[in-house]
């Protein structure tokens, strides 16, 4: 595959959410009657909302970003670097704002690009969701209104992967595994971020499978574009 790109012009990036509240009982009235709504569909008559909850933080209406993990190629180092920074915390406002001063400051020109894995479903659109809840102004590359199709500066290896498929569908462990990627999924998965969050309260391990799952992005562009993956010496984190 010839993606016909620089590699120091994409800024790749995953994103951590969780449920807003830790417990159901902190939701007023009106968000649970929202949230029953919401989730009708996917629950069906299996979970009771308050039983599904623990799942909400798919949602940017009901949950939040605990991290945003970004790459990028060193265009300075002689050989292929990747470096590695999370924004991260409880204060979500705080996490987008400097992410969007990471866009706005160093990844705003026209070449630029976004890559995330199923990035176009779920990350790109989060965050863009969230800042807009807060009152943050979406930096260029989250702005979408009016852009046609081919004018939209995002990557997602989701889509790359389907070749015009648009029945297939696979995670992210699973094109690692099949292009022989280091898996990012060795201690947790989504799945059990938001435990670990609220229940553990241990947001350094949530960092460290964002960043694996970003770095994992990275890798599978190369190898998408017939090059080497990078050895761990030449990831660096800052």
């Amino acid at each position: 595959m010839n993606l016909n790109i620089k590699l120091d012009q994409v800024l790749f990036l995953d994103i951590e959410t969780v449920p807003k509240y830790e417990d159901w009982s902190q939701l007023t009235e009106k968000e649970k009657e929202l949230f029953d709504k919401k989730t009708s569909y996917q629950r069906k008559e299996e979970f009771t909302p308050e039983e599904f909850y623990s799942r909400a933080g798919i949602w940017a209406e009901f949950g939040k970003i605990i991290c945003i993990s970004v790459a990028f190629f060193n265009p300075a180092s002689k050989e292929k670097q990747l470096r590695v920074r999370s924004f991260y915390g409880d204060n979500e406002i705080e996490i987008l704002q400097s992410f969007k001063d990471l866009l706005d400051t160093h990844f705003s020109k026209s070449n630029h690009l976004l890559c995330a894995h199923n990035g176009k479903e779920f990350d790109f659109p989060f965050i863009a969701r969230r800042m807009l809840v807060h009152g943050i102004n979406l930096p260029k590359k989250l702005n979408l209104f009016g852009k046609k199709p081919w004018e939209v500066p995002h990557l997602d290896p989701l889509e790359l992967w389907k070749f015009g498929d648009y029945k297939n569908y696979i995670s992210l462990d699973l094109l690692t595994a099949t292009l022989n990627i280091p898996t990012p999924k060795d201690d947790i998965d989504g799945s059990k971020v938001a435990e670990v969050y609220y229940k553990q309260r241990n947001l350094d391990r949530i960092v460290n499978y964002c960043e694996k799952d970003t770095i994992a992005v990275a890798q599978i562009l190369l190898r998408m574009n017939n090059e080497r993956i990078l050895a761990a010496k030449n990831i660096v984190k800052i």
